[in-house]
């Protein structure tokens, strides 16, 4: 179904100088990347998103997508791209939309596997990882099934990459970002764990690192001794300035480690035992907050300066136990911290201390990471259900809105309007 709507009037060009990200330049209302241009869940300049909609109301246009993906769609100018792959996990597509009428332009089918490996569970899918966006290029990215780097304006494919290995297991998870000249991607399977970055003209390798975990239940030949979890992370990492430099954080398995994104070369890591890191971390008043993943879920407080292993000196605060997300980013506002966990409890907490200011149970189960306009905060939950608060040292709600179908993915924005893909559809939101 397709349904007719209005242009959202573009906004003005705004070219991020926060200190804390080192972002994407892009127009105020795009989303470039997962999480938006900054990486951090926040939209940039003057958007003012819709409060209330439905299946009957605010709807701009409802495209549905073919095969199935939980990857956030990516905007920017008049077209919105986004993945997604067949069921069983063979073949692999872009999608590129139409912002005014849900049309869709293209269909790229990018790869082919004969032999996926089983996903396990129905959480995850093999088109979870989010594109990347900029003028003139798009960056499809599938984990270890292939990266492409296509035209934005006409789909033609410039360099594709298939040759980037890791048992995911579970299936991929981790987006790609560009910093600088670079494509980093993030590899944590069962089999290796490592960073890389391509050079986003040519997509050739400009360097690699691995990940520096000691393992401790290896075989004589150094690899598990049994297929599991305990190795694997989909966290989406972030650049940030810290003391005049930039770190690349990003959270793995075991182990948040921050590393020179030119070169790879690791800088500082904080050990802490726990798996499958799936959070995206953020950056706020001076501290690095990053969720550990499972057994135990706790969230960090740390401190960027410091060289090599600082697990004992640079860690400034804990929050552990159930409220903990295991899979929605969490929203650094001013001085506060917005956490939503898994099982739909919002937390609000003190960034500098991580002292609880307030905790609410809203209901239902989320995957999907929070977005915040500079006044209000959205969730969407995997059952439809959306949930708006304002952004306060006390819970507030604004609204709640449901649509037919869950989401996995994270929302996206463009202008005034939000983009929100569903299990099934793509839909443009905005006030009428």
């Amino acid at each position: 179904m397709n349904i007719q709507g209005s242009l959202v009037k573009r906004w003005g060009v705004v070219l991020l100088t926060g200190l804390s990200f080192c972002g994407l330049d892009t127009v105020a209302g795009e989303w470039p990347e997962f999480r938006g241009p900054g990486g951090d869940g926040r939209v940039e300049g003057s958007a003012r998103l819709p409060l209330r909609w439905s299946e009957t109301t605010n709807v701009v246009w409802k495209t549905e997508i073919p095969h199935v993906g939980w990857s956030t769609p990516v905007t920017m100018g008049d077209r919105i791209w986004l993945s997604s792959a067949t069921k069983d996990g063979h073949d692999y597509y872009a999608y590129c939309v139409a912002a005014d009428t849900g049309k869709i332009l293209f269909e790229k089918h990018l790869f082919h596997c004969d032999t996926p490996e089983s996903l396990g569970n129905s959480v995850n899918c093999y088109a979870a990882p989010s594109a990347t966006l900029e003028p003139g290029r798009v960056y499809i990215h599938f984990g270890s099934y292939g990266t492409a780097c296509l035209d934005s304006a006409s789909g033609k494919v410039l360099w594709k990459r298939d040759d980037l290995p890791c048992r995911h297991y579970r299936g991929p998870g981790s987006s790609a970002i560009l910093h600088d000249e670079l494509l980093i991607l993030t590899f944590d399977g069962v089999d290796q764990q490592y960073v890389t970055a391509l050079d986003k003209r040519s997509g050739k390798t400009v360097w690699r690192t691995d990940r520096d975990v000691e393992w401790k239940d290896l075989d004589d030949n150094g690899q598990p001794k049994r297929d599991g979890d305990f190795r694997k992370a989909f966290a989406t990492p972030i650049v940030i300035k810290a003391n005049g430099k930039e770190q690349l954080i990003c959270p793995a398995s075991s182990s948040v480690f921050a590393y020179d994104p030119q070169t790879g070369k690791e800088i500082w890591k904080v050990v802490h035992g726990s798996h499958t890191a799936s959070v995206s971390p953020v950056f706020s008043e001076g501290l690095v907050v990053a969720a550990t993943g499972n057994r135990p879920a706790e969230l960090l407080g740390i401190r960027p300066d410091g060289k090599g292993d600082v697990s004992d000196s640079h860690v400034v605060w804990r929050f552990e136990g159930k409220d903990v997300p295991t899979t929605p980013s969490p929203l650094a506002i001013d001085d506060l911290l917005f956490v939503l966990s898994n099982r739909g409890t919002v937390t609000c907490l003190e960034t500098k201390t991580g002292k609880t200011v307030w905790r609410e149970r809203v209901g239902g189960n989320y995957l999907a990471s929070p977005i915040y306009d500079g006044e209000r905060i959205y969730f969407f939950s995997a059952n439809g259900k959306s949930l708006v608060i304002r952004a306060g040292r006390t819970f507030e709600q604004l609204a709640e809105n449901k649509l037919d179908s869950g989401f996995n993915a994270s929302p996206a924005v463009l202008g005034n309007s939000l983009i929100l893909r569903n299990k099934t559809h793509l839909y443009r939101i905005s006030e009428q």
